[in-house]
């Protein structure tokens, strides 16, 4: 039975450590960066049709790191919405040197 978690705060802690592996980060962070790329491109190139490609990007090299590097289930399937929100706490704290 899935874990259920009442707000964000409960749920972070519980993220983190589904991305323990460094590998698996580093294919999250990658993805991250990929999906603000696509972004920007998108603006610059003034079409939405780069959007398309921005969740197989960001989806796409967290689920290699998790399946490949830290051997577990991304939370995306179980909690969604937190697992995005999560994902660029944890791009953000990486970038500012937090974590």
């Amino acid at each position: 039975m899935e874990k259920q978690f009442k707000t964000f705060r409960e749920f972070y802690p519980y993220y983190l450590q589904q991305h323990q592996n460094s590998w698996c980060r580093l294919c999250h962070y990658l993805g991250s960066t990929m999906v603000i790329a696509t972004c920007l491109i998108a603006l610059y190139w003034q079409s939405a049709w780069y959007l398309l490609l921005a969740p197989v990007f960001g989806y796409g090299f967290a689920w290699v790191g998790h399946f490949v590097f830290e051997h577990n289930r991304p939370a995306t399937f179980t909690h969604p919405f937190y697992s995005l929100l999560a994902d660029w706490v944890m791009y953000w704290r990486w970038l500012t040197r937090q974590s």
